[in-house]
């Protein structure tokens, strides 16, 4: 059987963004085997893992979208 690899756009939008948010999820929450990052540090790492591991474009909409709500509150 075959393989099939997808990159960048080949990859559903659906996925791409759910990546991203459970990323952030689980860096901001404790787990058992490690402490919770504060949101700075988690899109800081969402920013260093940007083209490579996550969608850059939308990390950028990801972090405008996280910091203007904590703005607004």
């Amino acid at each position: 059987m075959q393989k099939i690899l997808l990159q960048k756009e080949e990859i559903p939008l659906i996925a791409r963004i759910i990546s991203i948010v459970d990323a952030y999820d689980v860096m901001t929450h404790k787990r058992s085997y490690k402490e919770a990052s504060n949101k700075q540090e988690a899109l800081k790492e969402l920013k260093e893992c940007a083209g490579s591991q996550f969608d850059p474009e939308l990390v950028k909409e990801f972090i405008d979208m996280i910091s203007s709500d904590s703005e607004s509150n």
